[in-house]
């Protein structure tokens, strides 16, 4: 991986969503939604806190993640997406 995230910041790929209704209707890329799930890819070194040390961040690369639906920044790497979020932007680790 190229890209290390710095402090609480995590590098996530969206896992694909559904391009079929279950009528078996196609949805165009227009009309889809982005997913709210994916996979960690890399971690920062954890949360700053105010008394200067490091708290390390609850998930770890590999962690198949639900985060918010308007939070972080996409960016492409070598023509994959990707999202940068801050860990408050994770809801749930699935297991």
């Amino acid at each position: 991986m190229k890209v290390q995230p710095l402090y609480d910041k995590i590098l996530v790929r969206r896992i694909g969503s559904e391009e079929k209704t279950k009528g078996g209707i196609i949805i165009p890329d227009t009309a889809q939604e982005k997913p709210q799930e994916g996979k960690v890819e890399a971690v920062g070194k954890g949360k700053l806190l105010d008394n200067g040390t490091v708290r390390p961040l609850d998930v770890k690369k590999g962690d198949k993640v639900l985060f918010n639906k308007y939070g972080g920044n996409d960016i492409n790497i070598d023509g994959d997406e990707y999202l940068i979020l801050k860990e408050d932007d994770i809801l749930a680790v699935v297991k």
